[in-house]
């Protein structure tokens, strides 16, 4: 088997990249990358530079997103035991500080090199802590039942698996997600601000409200169009990447315009459920949609997915009509059942209460065993 000797370096910093050139050089091929380039390159050994512009957490985050298997070792200058704390917990091999610990550097990377030949590491799905997903409920038509169905799922999710699994309502304005899972909250996403620059899974915690049948932490909008003005973009870049870092699930809302904060949450998402309907009103607002990514450079071609809702005899259309129309595959086909659903709505009750509920009203079960198959 040919040698895995190739090295690729992240993180813009002089003095360590020279002092690991010097060291490593004659026995590794080394490529130093940029940021944004980390998905063009099979990486299976990364170094990540302490920089002075950049989170090293945030850093790590980016290559583990793309490169999951890969063996991610930090370099650092100076000692810092939490930051260390903070890396291990998210999946980091290594941590080293130069050039104190250029030779343990170089006899890590010889036995990770060893290791992966043996095929002790990289052969079967390893889990890593800091490796959360966002998956990210859209819909370019309002009244399609996007926002009960991103709850529900939330909450599905956290029923039936031991996964931590958080849900951030991004219609800042309005809001919703309190309603359909009976929360009342003093607390909202707003209280983030403050601590935005050091966020961490203590100050998540803390803000989330817990639904208390299934566990679910829930990042409750301040349904304040005021308040809403003071999250920009940034605050959404940095608390996806947070969430990243302290949950395996992030489940997100956005509101069915375009602009800056939701453009940020759908490119930070590892999948986009787009809710829609069965009619032809709703395949027109998907090609309109279609192109706004285009003009933006959204690429949804490998991670958007269909959600049919209200489906039922009386629809203008089928799924397989949705299908010979759409080149995006269907996740789920959710049943009408407004009935059932108001019914708890209006009691403040949420759809799923239970990890093995007898009797669950049609959404809910439909839900259920889209989530099932998906954890698979």
């Amino acid at each position: 088997m040919k040698k895995i000797n190739e090295l690729h370096v992240i993180g813009e910093n002089e003095l360590l990249y020279e002092s690991i050139q010097a060291q490593l050089n004659e026995e590794f091929q080394i490529h130093h990358i940029l940021t944004p380039d980390v998905k063009k390159h099979a990486i299976h050994i990364a170094l990540v530079l302490k920089t002075g512009l950049e989170s090293p957490l945030d850093l790590v985050q980016i290559v583990l997103a793309e490169h999951p298997k890969a063996a991610i070792v930090f370099i650092n200058d100076t000692q810092d035991f939490d930051l260390l704390r903070d890396l291990t917990k998210i999946g980091v091999t290594n941590y080293f500080v130069l050039p104190v610990e250029e030779e343990m550097l170089k006899e890590s990377l010889n036995n990770l090199i060893e290791t992966r030949l043996q095929g002790e590491l990289g052969s079967s799905e390893v889990f890593k802590r800091g490796g959360g997903s966002v998956f990210t409920f859209y819909s370019g038509k309002g009244g399609s039942g996007k926002s009960l169905l991103s709850t529900v799922f939330a909450q599905t999710l956290k029923l039936e698996s031991t996964a931590k699994v958080l849900y951030i309502d991004l219609n800042l304005q309005y809001g919703g997600a309190e309603t359909f899972l009976g929360l009342e909250s003093n607390r909202s996403i707003i209280d983030l601000i403050p601590v935005i620059h050091e966020l961490n899974e203590h100050h998540l915690r803390n803000i989330a409200e817990k639904e208390s049948h299934s566990g679910l932490d829930v990042l409750v909008s301040p349904r304040d169009a005021e308040m809403a003005e003071k999250i920009d973009q940034e605050f959404i870049l940095r608390l996806m990447r947070a969430s990243k870092r302290s949950y395996d699930f992030i489940i997100v809302d956005v509101p069915t315009w375009m602009e800056e904060r939701v453009y940020t949450a759908l490119e930070e998402s590892e999948k986009i459920y787009y809710v829609m309907n069965l009619d032809t009103v709703a395949i027109r607002v998907l090609k309109n949609v279609e192109t706004l990514y285009q003009q933006l450079g959204i690429n949804a071609a490998d991670r958007m997915e269909l959600v049919i809702n209200f489906a039922g005899k009386d629809n203008e259309l089928t799924k397989k009509d949705i299908e010979r129309f759409v080149s995006y595959p269907v996740a789920s086909e959710i049943r009408r059942d407004l009935k059932g659903v108001q019914s708890l709505i209006n009691q403040g009750v949420p759809l799923r209460k239970e990890p093995k509920e007898k009797k669950l009203i049609p959404v809910a079960k439909d839900v259920q065993k889209w989530v099932r198959y998906m954890l698979k």
